[in-house]
C-alpha cells in the first residue's frame, strides 16, 4: 500500500459506514447507537483509482484517560500516529459540537495532513453544518454521504490535493489498475465458503480466532502475544464488539489473529448491537482454521464455555483451550490435573484436546499455547494414504467386526480419506443406514489413536458400494 488513511471524529458521525464503503464490504459493525466502534480496524481499501489502507477508529471524546472512552481515544491517537492522512469526519446534519472543537485543536498540533469530511450532507438542513465547519480552521469541508455513496469524487480530489500526486500514486502507479487488480482489492478470508477452503499453504497466514465468554481476557491475550497494546482492554466486561484482525508472526510463521466479542448465553443477549457482535464472532469461528477458546481459570467450564467448544467442533474448526488468569490460581498443580480430567470428560467428542494454562498479564505459557496451536493445525491438515488406512482397517475388523443387525452381518469393504481441514473419511459398507452409531464412534476413536490425531474433529461418512449391475437391471425393465 502506498499510504494509510485514518477515519476519525466523534461518535456516530458515520466513520464505520465510510470504512465499509471504502473496503467494499460490511466488515465494521454499524448501528445508530453512539460509540459502536472501540478498537481500531485496518483493511485494504480503494477509492476509484486510489489504493490505500484505511483505519476505522473509535469516536474521539474529550474525557479522562482512565475512563473507557479515554482509552478508546488513546487507540485513536495511536491510529493517527500510524497514518499518512487524517479524514476528520463531522455530522453535517447535527452541526459542530464541543468534541469537534476539541479534536480540531488537537489536530492542528499533529502535523499530519487533514481533510475535513462533512458526512450526511444529503440530509435536510445540512447546509448549516457545512457553514459551521469552516469555523474549525481545518479548511474547506468535503460534503459526502457515506451511506449513499455521494460526494466520493470530491473526496478523491481532496485526498490527492492533501498528499500530492507523487505520494498518492507513486512512481510506478500513475495508471489506474486494471480489472484483474481491482478484483483483488479488499479480499477477505470471510468471502471463502467452507467447502472451498484452499489446500494448506504455509506461506499464507494461519487464521486463528480467539473466543470465549465476556471478560475472559481475549483482547489482553492478543496484546500479550504481539507485544503491544493493539486492542482495547480494561476491567469492564464486553469491551470488544467487532471481530478485529491482527497480523503477526510466531517463529517466522505468519499468523492472523481475530479478536471477537464475548459470547453470553443466547437467553441473555437482548440488545441488537450485542446480537450483531455475537454474529460477527460466529462468522470469525466459521472461517478460522484454529480457534483458541479462552477460559477464566478461576471459574472454568461454565455451561457457555462448553457450548462454545461444541460449536467449534460442529463447525469443523481445530480447537485449543487456554486457561487464562493462571497467575490468580492458588493451587496450580491440583487445578491443572482437575481441569484436564474435566476436559476429557466434558468434551469427549474431541479426545486429546490440547489445553494450556496461560497468564495474559504475566506472559506465562504463551509460547506453549502457540506450540499447541501449531501442532493442532498440523493434525487438522493431515492426510493419510488409502493403503495405510485399509491395513489398519483389516486389524480393526479382525479384532472387532461390526455387529449383526436383524440377523444379518454388516460388511465393511474399504476406508479412504476424502478431505482434510478437518480430516474426513468415507467407509464403504453394506447397509449404511443400519450401522450403529456406537460402531461409528469406535472407528473415529480408533482413527484418532491409530494415526495420532488428538484434539481435532474427525468426520466419518458411510456409503454403500456402487452396484455395477444396477443400470442393466433398469434397462431390462
Amino acid at each position: 500500500m502506498s499510504f494509510t488513511i485514518a477515519l476519525v471524529g466523534r461518535p456516530n458521525v458515520g466513520k464505520s459506514t465510510l470504512f465499509n464503503r471504502l473496503v467494499g464490504r460490511k466488515l465494521a459493525l454499524v448501528d445508530d447507537t453512539p460509540g459502536v466502534t472501540r478498537d481500531r480496524r485496518v483493511h485494504e481499501a480503494r477509492l476509484y483509482d486510489l489504493r490505500f489502507q484505511v483505519i476505522d477508529t473509535a469516536g474521539f471524546e474529550d474525557v479522562s484517560d482512565e475512563s473507557l472512552e479515554g482509552r478508546m481515544r488513546q487507540q485513536t491517537e495511536r491510529a493517527i500516529a500510524d497514518c499518512d492522512l487524517v479524514l476528520f469526519m463531522i455530522d453535517a446534519k447535527s452541526g459542530i459540537t464541543p468534541n469537534d472543537d476539541a479534536f480540531a485543536r488537537v489536530a492542528r498540533r499533529l502535523g499530519k495532513p487533514i481533510v475535513l469530511v462533512a458526512n450526511k450532507a444529503e440530509a435536510r438542513g445540512a447546509e448549516t453544518g457545512l457553514h459551521e465547519a469552516w469555523g474549525l480552521g481545518l479548511g474547506e469541508p468535503v460534503p459526502i454521504s457515506a451511506e449513499h455513496g455521494q460526494g466520493l469524487p470530491d473526496l478523491r480530489e481532496a485526498i490527492i490535493a492533501a498528499l500530492g500526486e507523487d505520494r498518492v500514486f507513486g512512481p510506478e502507479e500513475d495508471e489506474a489498475p486494471d480489472d484483474a487488480q481491482l478484483a483483488l482489492v479488499g479480499e477477505d478470508v470471510f468471502d471463502t465458503d467452507e467447502d472451498e477452503l484452499p489446500a494448506y499453504d504455509a506461506s499464507k497466514p494461519m487464521r486463528i480466532a480467539i473466543v470465549g465468554r465476556p471478560n475472559a481476557g481475549k483482547s489482553t491475550l492478543i496484546n500479550a502475544l504481539i507485544g503491544e497494546e493493539r486492542l482495547l482492554t480494561g476491567p469492564e466486561a464486553g469491551i470488544t464488539r467487532d471481530s478485529i484482525s491482527v497480523d503477526w508472526q510466531w517463529r517466522g510463521r505468519k499468523m492472523r489473529l481475530f479478536d471477537t466479542a464475548g459470547m453470553r448465553r443466547k437467553s441473555r443477549v437482548h440488545e441488537k448491537l450485542e446480537k450483531l457482535s455475537v454474529a460477527d464472532g460466529l462468522r470469525a469461528i466459521r472461517f478460522a482454521e484454529v480457534v483458541i477458546v479462552v477460559f477464566d481459570a478461576t471459574i472454568p467450564f461454565e455451561k457457555q464455555d462448553l457450548q462454545i467448544a461444541d460449536l467449534i467442533v460442529r463447525e469443523g474448526r481445530a480447537p485449543v483451550l487456554a486457561f487464562n488468569k493462571w497467575d490468580l490460581v492458588e493451587n496450580p498443580q491440583e487445578l491443572l490435573a482437575e481441569l484436564r480430567e474435566k476436559t476429557e470428560r466434558l468434551l469427549p467428542q474431541v479426545r486429546g484436546l490440547r489445553a494450556v494454562p496461560v497468564s495474559a498479564e504475566t506472559g506465562r505459557g504463551l509460547d506453549k499455547l502457540m506450540q499447541a496451536v501449531a501442532e493442532t493445525h498440523e493434525v487438522w491438515n493431515r492426510r493419510i494414504s488409502t493403503g495405510r488406512l485399509n491395513r489398519w482397517l483389516e486389524g480393526v475388523l479382525a479384532h472387532h467386526p461390526p455387529p449383526a443387525v436383524a440377523g444379518r452381518r454388516l460388511k465393511i469393504k474399504y476406508l479412504t480419506q476424502v478431505k482434510t481441514r478437518p480430516p474426513g473419511f468415507v467407509v464403504s459398507c453394506s447397509r449404511p443406514d443400519a450401522m450403529p452409531q456406537s460402531y461409528v464412534r469406535y472407528l473415529i476413536n480408533g482413527l484418532r489413536d491409530g494415526f495420532d490425531m488428538p484434539g481435532v474433529p474427525i468426520r466419518v461418512m458411510l456409503r454403500a458400494p456402487d452396484n455395477p449391475y444396477a443400470g442393466r437391471a433398469r434397462k431390462k425393465k
